[in-house]
């Protein structure tokens, strides 16, 4: 019997896995927020409005002339807009920002960025921009929930903490695909996608899918990459009325950040990117890269598994692995059904074991649902990759994040679609990962039939800026692997690298005080940490 393969639709940038909604996407990561899976299994997914209070009183923001000056030719007005601050959401302040919606073209049209901003407790030092990862992560949803714990007090007492969500992403001209019900629909197929028929099936819904895409978004669709979101992000650093960006970017947010310090070398001030993504590999290296990263961090968390009487694997790390892997084909072979009603695919299956794996905090939370999947009950196992999906218990989705990632990265990589190169492509993954490998395949059937084509080939960053960079990389992060972060610090070349000796990903907010103290000191006094580091 052939089995049914679908890749989880986790994203190598942010930080945790989602869910493709059915469209065969790859892998989506971490809002660089702590995954909060306590072994209770109490999810809640927030989703407080972005609206004003309606007894705010607003506060503009004017731009220093100076700082206005800076605006490349063209977007002088972009630069120099007032923007209006309201009272939002518990003491933060939100607004909007208009960009080009073609920085080709910007005389075009126009798309409106949502913003928010923690207001510093102290004397402030300035504004830093912050960017949860994605491709699709908010970063308003980011600073809303996360920036009074995530962030430490001295750098909230020094910094205004800016959110914002980037183009395609949520509140900012999102990208728009699938009803909440037509995402339940789409989550629960399967299709065979190592046979012809199955293929051809996965193309099919791909191309429809797509069609959908572009139908509900519109023509920002072919315009949400990663250089338009960078350009986007200068303009933002002018109406937070900084001459020096100064920023902090997790996983995909890496990407953002020295994609913007490629372009804007004279404008960087004091940047972070932690849980580096290496902008020089091609597609198919970064999903061989983290197949591999994910295949080590399954074997570290068996082994701590194994050291818990709670444990419901048995015998040496690789039994356990090879039990995870019977279940995982189990399920591969017959969906079963949660307590909700919903089939439960391996799609989704894999996701609720590979979310865990982000922040080993979580690996009880694993440790439980895989115990209720070897009893049959694969309830727990569904709730985590709804947590992934964004999926409120309710059955409404809070995010667009799935979609926005498709977007995104059809347009920043150049994939693989040909069938041969495809089927070659899972063979490798299948050696580089036998527990997750077949299910991060077929990538490029997401890309196939987009509507837009990619504006971007993989290359090494270019940073001639006189400010350095620091870099933090975890030495088993499965989502950006390590090496990743090794080899940015060596293309940035004015940088320094601080890595934590740790499991999950990213470092600044879940790690140690080494970790913290290193960022916090550079924005707050500029001390460079001393480059390799190790905390």
């Amino acid at each position: 019997m052939t089995s049914a393969r679908r890749r989880p639709a986790g994203n190598p940038f942010r930080g945790r896995p989602g869910q493709s909604e059915g469209a065969s996407g790859r892998r989506r990561t971490l809002a660089a927020v702590v995954i909060a899976l306590a072994s209770a299994l109490v999810f809640s997914a927030c989703s407080l409005p972005f609206l004003p209070s309606p007894t705010a009183k607003p506060t503009t923001n004017t731009v220093d002339p100076s700082v206005a000056a800076s605006a490349p030719k063209g977007l002088e007005s972009f630069y120099s807009q007032t923007v209006e601050w309201t009272s939002c959401d518990n003491g933060l302040q939100c607004g909007t920002v208009r960009v080009p919606l073609d920085y080709a073209n910007p005389g075009s049209g126009e798309i409106s960025l949502a913003v928010n901003k923690l207001p510093s407790t102290g004397k402030k030092l300035g504004s830093i921009l912050v960017n949860p990862g994605g491709p699709g992560g908010s970063g308003v949803d980011f600073v809303r929930d996360a920036g009074s714990t995530h962030f430490t007090a001295k750098l909230r007492s020094s910094y205004d903490l800016v959110g914002f969500d980037p183009r395609g992403v949520k509140r900012s001209a999102p990208v728009k695909c699938m009803s909440d019900a037509e995402r339940d629909a789409a989550r629960a197929k399967v299709f065979h996608e190592n046979t012809d028929e199955g293929l051809a099936a996965a193309l099919a819904f791909n191309k429809s899918t797509a069609e959908q895409c572009a139908q509900q978004t519109g023509a920002v669709l072919g315009h949400v990459d990663t250089v338009s979101a960078a350009k986007d992000l200068d303009i933002l650093r002018a109406i937070t009325n900084q001459s020096k960006l100064n920023y902090l970017g997790f996983s995909y947010g890496t990407f953002l950040g020295s994609t913007y310090a490629s372009l804007f070398p004279d404008n960087v001030g004091r940047v972070v990117l932690d849980g580096a993504v290496d902008p020089s590999i091609s597609n198919a290296e970064l999903t061989a890269g983290q197949a591999r990263a994910f295949e080590q961090a399954i074997h570290t968390y068996v082994a701590d598994c194994l050291r818990q009487s709670s444990c419901p694997l048995s015998g040496s790390v690789d039994n356990g692995v090879q039990e995870i892997r019977d279940l995982i084909q189990s399920i591969n072979q017959n969906p079963q059904t949660a307590k909700d009603g919903r089939r439960v695919t391996v799609s989704d299956f894999i996701n609720g074991i590979i979310l865990p794996l982000y922040d080993n905090q979580s690996w009880p939370a694993l440790t439980q649902a895989l115990q209720g999947a070897l009893s049959g009950d694969v309830s727990q196992m569904m709730r985590i990759a709804d947590l992934g999906a964004d999926r409120d218990p309710n059955g409404s989705y809070t995010s667009n994040s799935a979609f926005a990632f498709q977007a995104v990265n059809c347009l920043d990589y150049p994939m693989i679609t040909d069938t041969p190169g495809m089927r070659a492509e899972e063979a490798s993954l299948l050696k580089d990962s036998p527990t997750f490998g077949e299910f991060f395949a077929y990538g490029g059937v997401t890309c196939k039939d987009w509507p837009y084509k990619n504006t971007r080939t993989p290359a090494p960053v270019n940073y001639a800026g006189s400010a350095p960079i620091v870099v933090v990389g975890t030495t088993g992060d499965p989502a950006t692997p390590y090496e990743w972060a090794q080899s940015l610090r060596k293309q940035l070349g004015n940088a320094s690298l601080v890595t934590w000796q740790g499991e999950g990903h990213t470092a600044y907010g879940r790690s140690n005080s080494c970790v913290s103290s290193a960022v916090d000191n550079y924005f707050i006094d500029g001390t460079l940490p001393q480059d390799g580091v190790k905390c």
